[in-house]
């Protein structure tokens, strides 16, 4: 028994690391398919980012002069394996994670920093002055950006913990309690407001985590011609964009489990392989739909900000937003039925 749990346990892992590699790459043609559409352009075919891979990991890795070897080869291969670990905590859609349990908000908010981190490292490692700047606009966005994630993840687990105190079974960070319990259905009106600001927020947010416009300043072409993977070519390059790819994914996937985590089985009235392939289809449409509106809509209709503009806005403005959802959310069982008392 024990060593057909672990093979299973292999399996589940490999199945879900290479579903996660080939949703991820389609995801990022659909990206580029509807961006370029909204541009009124044709666009790439929907396979271009599998052939960008193919003709990335069949070129030359190129190691600059001025570059440190060990620490510029290291950093593609943290930042891709860090991204893929994230997908082993994410419920897919009635079927448990990989590793369900063992690891919650808190964690995926530390392994979300990681990618960037490796990013920042192997900008500095190449010894290019591009991508020097680059890593450091990247240090100055991370530190950003994570402040208005963590009172989120806080006011999410506050609000668990009040709708459900009797629950033994329920550990307010993990994200197999906002699979189990549709947080919309239990809270009132200020309930509704305060989740719907910090679903705002978690969706510009993820703009951020994946530095694109308006806030890439870390790579913005233009300006610093491609700033951190300025010197990156071959094999390295292809994993820093599978990275990428996958990090997309995740963070679309840990907002559609919070969320937005019903699925269609139980209205459809099926079970077995064909409920669970059912609702893992499901849960890829509805992080495609998370990602159009918080990368695709966003990147088409926003120019890309200036450093100390990224830093105003996600630092200050979302956290505010985020610190009016959190009172909002814990004011609700108080003020909530006493409106309704009102309005009755």
């Amino acid at each position: 028994m024990g060593l057909e749990f672990f093979l299973f346990s292999i399996l589940f892992v490999f199945l879900t690391m290479g579903l996660g590699l080939v949703v991820a790459l389609f995801i990022r043609g659909i990206d580029r398919k509807l961006t370029a559409h909204m541009q009124a352009r044709i666009g790439p075919p929907l396979r271009q980012p599998f052939l960008d891979i193919g003709k990335l990991f069949g070129k030359d890795t190129i190691i600059p002069e001025n570059s440190i070897p060990w620490l510029y080869n290291l950093a593609p291969i943290a930042c891709f394996a860090s991204a893929a670990t994230l997908l082993f905590y994410i419920p897919l859609g009635s079927l448990d994670s990989v590793l369900a349990g063992r690891g919650d908000l808190v964690l995926l908010t530390y392994l979300l920093l990681l990618p960037s981190l490796a990013l920042t490292l192997g900008g500095f490692a190449s010894g290019s002055p591009y991508a020097t700047v680059g890593a450091q606009r990247e240090m100055v966005t991370m530190v950003s950006y994570e402040f208005p994630i963590i009172i989120g993840v806080v006011a999410l687990a506050w609000q668990m913990t009040m709708l459900f105190p009797f629950d033994p079974n329920l550990y307010a960070f993990s994200l197999s309690a906002f699979s189990a319990h549709l947080v919309w259905a239990e809270v009132g009106l200020f309930g509704w407001v305060g989740l719907a600001l910090i679903l705002f927020v978690f969706l510009l947010v993820t703009t951020g985590e994946l530095a694109k416009v308006p806030f890439d300043v870390g790579e913005a072409e233009t300006e610093i011609a491609g700033g951190l993977l300025a010197e990156y070519s071959g094999r390295n390059l292809a994993l820093f964009y599978l990275g990428d790819c996958i990090k997309a994914v995740a963070m679309g996937g840990i907002i559609v489990a919070i969320f937005f985590p019903f699925n269609l089985s139980p209205l459809l009235s099926i079970s077995g392989l064909q409920a669970n392939a059912v609702d893992l289809l499901f849960f890829f449409v509805k992080i495609i739909i998370v990602l159009f509106f918080s990368l695709m809509l966003i990147r088409v209709g926003v120019a890309r900000l200036k450093i100390n503009q990224v830093v105003d806005v996600q630092w200050f403005t979302f956290s505010l937003i985020c610190i009016m959802g959190l009172l909002l959310v814990w004011v609700d069982p108080w003020l909530s039925p006493v409106l309704g008392i009102l309005g009755g």
